[in-house]
């Protein structure tokens, strides 16, 4: 089975965490995850980092062609991820946005401000030549603290 066929955890919900001392493994059952071998979020410590979130569900391209709806829906996506570990938005201190056309750079601003404007967390945005989906215009990183673990 390739990693297209394999239904998108927005849609299966079944949820894995590992727990491994102090680092905490989620995998979202997502085909690329097996395929590449990796987990959707990892906690260690106080920190969560979420893996190259792609505004895919259920296999399908949401926000085709639109590179302001892609970002939506990949950091919503990205925040789902954030959920087994009691986070959300606010715990947000880092993002990346990964682009395959300067030109879009005010559309993923403009998303990403209106998810995170108070927030205001430290961001990066790249120019990529390009992504496994040729469809996808943006791809999202984002890191959280989740407090004093004592």
């Amino acid at each position: 089975m390739t990693p297209s066929e394999r239904r998108d955890p927005e849609v299966e919900r079944e949820r894995e965490v590992e727990r491994d001392r102090e680092v905490e493994r989620d995998r979202s059952g997502s085909g690329w995850e097996e395929a590449i071998g990796f987990a959707r979020a990892v906690a260690a410590g106080d920190r969560v980092l979420v893996s190259g979130t792609m505004p895919l569900a259920d296999g399908k391209l949401l926000g085709e062609g639109s590179p302001y709806e892609q970002t939506r829906a990949a950091f919503r996506k990205a925040l789902e991820a954030l959920e087994p570990f009691g986070l959300g938005a606010e715990s947000v201190i880092r993002t990346r946005m990964y682009l395959t056309h300067a030109r879009d750079v005010d559309d993923v601003g403009r998303a990403h401000r209106e998810i995170f404007g108070d927030v205001a967390p430290a961001s990066t945005v790249v120019v990529v030549s390009g992504f496994v989906d040729s469809r996808v215009l943006v791809e999202v990183e984002l890191e959280a603290f989740r407090g004093s673990r004592s």
